[in-house]
């Protein structure tokens, strides 16, 4: 191996490491973590589901931190930089700090394979275990039951959603996926879940691990109060705790207030360990920032980033484009990869765009923009025949948003969608001013 003196360096080594992308188990992980003596040094929340992990994640950051305490936040997958994955105290770890653990982890894996999602998480959970953290904040790369983040017991699970993606790997039934998710639960201790309505499988797997667990609509819930000047309120109210005249989450969407009220139900369950107060939870609220979730990016047209890549996403996506009012068209950058339900997102979308602009998807699950704009054309022309005629593509994502700018008026709206990958290749466009 040549030395490695860049984290792209080291990141491009690590993917050449293991012959699959995906490779579900924790028997190599945890045997690399064991020559590591990697063990939590301060309490952990883990964060799975389909939809909703990163609101989630990014408000228990946020309340966390306006409650004083200095916290590790472990997301995936990234937008421009990995060191978005590694957040401390709401700043990327520096390139230095990371490479030092890549190159622990590169020592004590021996000749066990790991695959860069594995690799890359013992490094950062290795950076969290050193940094004298008061809390971290993990969230589930895919699935639970697998997922390498699962070899940390969590003093704290939290389930978002439950619906149909990665049907290749975890299922093709809300059942099943429900099944593989519900084991991040661990036996005596709080088990979070925010969709209002889970599967039977997940309250099985809790009861047979005898995990406490919290079920929304039972043991938690929120309330819309009236406005007080001006201004929308809410009331979480939990098993113990109670809190009214709450200001609805900065971040933008119909399931924010879920999402928040999980997060709430995680703090109230570890309050002894955790104590936050209400002016936290109210300062947290107001300042928790997620890039691409329905992020509204300032100017005219209108620019919505959204990483929306399965038909429960694009549900939600397509409920919060109805709540911003009239727009005389909206145009849509388009892309994702094509082991996800394309056709599926197509439909929850299709009576809420007007023209689609759409691009490959790079890497070895890219789909290309021929295959991704016929999908389209084939969802689109249900509604009627002539509307295939909106439907454009493009040999760079870029090109498709340059291709929605030249086209949309001043008063239209521009829905970049499909993947982080689309989200990204957008930003950079903007960036360089292409």
């Amino acid at each position: 191996m040549l030395p490695l003196t860049t984290l792209d360096a080291w990141l491009e080594y690590i993917e050449r490491l293991h012959p699959k992308t995906i490779d579900l188990t924790l028997e190599r992980v945890r045997a690399v973590a064991a020559r590591l003596a990697l063990r939590p040094t301060c309490p952990v929340f883990i964060v799975g589901g389909t939809n909703g992990k990163g609101s989630t994640c990014a408000l228990l950051d946020a309340i966390l931190r306006a409650a004083g305490y200095r916290v590790g936040l472990h997301t995936s997958p990234h937008l421009l930089r990995f060191n978005e994955r590694a957040v401390i105290d709401g700043a990327p770890v520096d390139d230095d700090a990371l490479m030092s653990h890549l190159a622990t982890v590169e020592s004590a894996r021996g000749d066990t394979t790991l695959t860069y999602f594995e690799f890359t998480t013992l490094a950062i959970l290795r950076l969290f275990q050193h940094a004298r953290l008061d809390a971290a904040v993990l969230e589930v790369g895919l699935g639970g039951r697998f997922d390498a983040v699962n070899m940390i017991d969590a003093d704290c699970s939290i389930i978002t959603s439950i619906d149909l993606d990665h049907v290749e790997y975890l299922g093709p039934t809300r059942e099943r996926i429900g099944f593989e998710k519900a084991h991040i639960y661990r036996a005596n201790r709080p088990a979070i879940c925010s969709d209002p309505q889970p599967p039977d499988s997940l309250n099985q797997v809790a009861a047979a691990l005898g995990a406490d667990l919290w079920l929304f609509g039972r043991d938690f819930r929120y309330q819309s109060l009236p406005a007080e000047r001006g201004l929308l309120q809410w009331r979480y109210v939990g098993r113990v705790q109670s809190r009214a005249g709450l200001p609805f989450p900065a971040l933008r969407g119909a399931n924010q207030l879920l999402n928040a009220a999980g997060a709430l139900a995680a703090l109230e369950a570890l309050a002894e360990r955790l104590p936050v107060s209400q002016q936290a939870v109210r300062e947290g609220l107001t300042r928790v920032t997620l890039p691409a979730r329905f992020q509204v990016l300032p100017g005219r047209p209108v620019v919505i980033l959204d990483v929306a890549h399965n038909p429960h996403a694009a549900a939600v996506l397509a409920q919060n484009l109805d709540s911003q009012g009239f727009f005389p068209a909206t145009h849509a950058v388009f892309g994702m990869l094509r082991d996800k339900d394309v056709a599926g997102v197509v439909e929850r979308l299709k009576n809420k765009i007007d023209f689609w602009h759409v691009g490959p998807t790079t890497g070895p699950r890219g789909l290309d923009d021929e295959a991704a704009a016929a999908i389209v054309r084939a969802g689109v022309g249900k509604i009627e025949e002539s509307a295939a005629a909106g439907v454009s593509r493009y040999p760079t994502l870029a090109q498709a948003y340059a291709g929605a700018r030249a086209r949309a008026g001043a008063d239209d709206r521009i829905v970049v969608l499909g993947s982080f990958l689309t989200v990204a290749d957008v930003l950079r466009a903007r960036a360089s001013g292409e």
